[in-house]
């Protein structure tokens, strides 16, 4: 396989600090935040004593005081270890770093798995933030392999990798296989073999243009014939209806083209990462409190659930796209992204120490059309939080 060239490598080096002059942030918020990720800390430590030590959390049914669990193979087993990194990093507290090595050892069977989109949420929010805090050549090799085994989904035709698997005929590919593109990234970084970053952005361009609307709102899933590459149909799975913006997913199209201008510095990826960001923070059903509705045209708003996944998604792609972008836009994404994880940390959505099953955060919507994880604690509600507000304490150091 080719080999990447110098100048590529050295601009997948560059990781998601901050690279704009940044506003300045008040004392207040910052003494919050960091109040904020000292408790989620002692919840976690809280949520340990209830886990059983082969599984992973997923969410908690409040009247039967019980964690929803799984094993390691479904998308969310890499939050839970990737938020257990994170607040290592910041409190220093061994006791979680020990505890995201052990749920590690569960989940990194799961390289070889070739049958999901989301080996990136599941490897790389677990192995990848390992790997960042202690580089390990264990942990390089795990990330090659998921990274093989998630290209290995990938079709030229399409120019995308599969989300799920179906029949013959029809290849689905949804939003939120975005994300799980800095798996991809990563994986050329570390080997310098392209064809990993070739298949990220050629997966990306094939989404930008098929999943977007001129709005820069997303279809949730587009269909496609395996065959020509053609588009057979765009709906949602889980928005309100298909022509409706799915919080989650205009979270996850933010989030995944913000983190593919990082990986390659094309402007067409930071354009369309300003698009979805003003598409959202103008959206006229945008509560004043910045956390969104599940989806943005719900139609009983303001009766409908809040999603607080969706909120923190957007905060912690905020955190970063204003780092990219010039002083102005960057003010009013930090501010926004601010606003959010106050909200957040409020005692409306976060929970008090050794309530909430563990779960730091409150109000999540899983899958609202199948009534599933409805208004309850979401394991990545809780990754992208911790995430977030680390992203917004290391504002401080510069």
């Amino acid at each position: 396989m080719k080999k990447i060239s110098v100048l590529l490598a050295y601009v997948l080096l560059i990781t998601s600090s901050i690279i704009a002059q940044r506003p300045a942030v008040s004392r207040k918020v910052f003494k919050l935040f960091d109040k904020s990720l000292k408790e989620s800390a002692q919840q976690y430590r809280f949520m340990m004593q209830r886990l059983e030590a082969d599984r992973f959390p997923v969410s908690w049914k409040e009247k039967e005081d019980r964690l929803t669990t799984s094993g390691s193979e479904p998308w969310v087993g890499g939050f839970y270890p990737g938020g257990l990194l994170y607040l290592y990093e910041y409190t220093g507290d061994s006791i979680l770093y020990h505890e995201a090595l052990r749920k590690m050892k569960i989940l990194e069977k799961e390289q070889y798995n070739k049958t999901t989109h989301d080996l990136g949420f599941m490897m790389y929010c677990s192995f990848g933030n390992a790997d960042r805090l202690s580089p390990q050549s264990s942990y390089k090799e795990i990330i090659l392999n998921s990274a093989a085994s998630l290209a290995s989904r990938f079709n030229e035709k399409v120019g995308c990798i599969r989300s799920w698997d179906s029949d013959p005929g029809r290849f689905m590919v949804i939003i939120d296989n975005m994300v799980n593109l800095e798996l991809l990234l990563a994986a050329t970084q570390i080997s310098g073999d392209s064809s990993y970053y070739k298949i990220a952005v050629t997966h990306a361009n094939t989404t930008l243009r098929h999943h977007f609307r001129p709005d820069f709102s997303s279809y949730h899933l587009v269909i496609y014939d395996p065959h020509t590459g053609n588009v057979q149909k765009k709906q949602t799975v889980q928005g309100a209806f298909d022509e409706s913006a799915w919080a989650r997913g205009q979270a996850w199209g933010l989030y995944g083209y913000t983190l593919m201008y990082r990986g390659t510095k094309d402007v067409l990826y930071l354009k369309q990462a300003k698009g979805i960001a003003d598409f959202l923070l103008n959206h006229p059903n945008l509560p004043k409190d910045k956390v969104p509705y599940w989806d943005f045209n719900a139609p009983k708003i303001p009766l409908e659930p809040r999603d607080a996944s969706a909120g923190a998604i957007i905060a912690s792609a905020l955190i970063e796209l204003s780092g990219y972008v010039d002083n102005k836009d960057g003010k009013r994404y930090l501010k926004v992204a601010s606003e959010i994880l106050k909200t957040l940390s409020s005692a409306e959505y976060r929970a008090s120490i050794g309530t909430n099953g563990g779960f730091i955060l409150k109000h999540g919507v899983g899958n609202y059309p199948r009534n599933a994880d409805i208004d309850v604690p979401l394991i990545y509600a809780d990754y992208y939080y911790i995430e977030a507000l680390t992203r917004f304490m290391r504002l401080k150091k510069q």
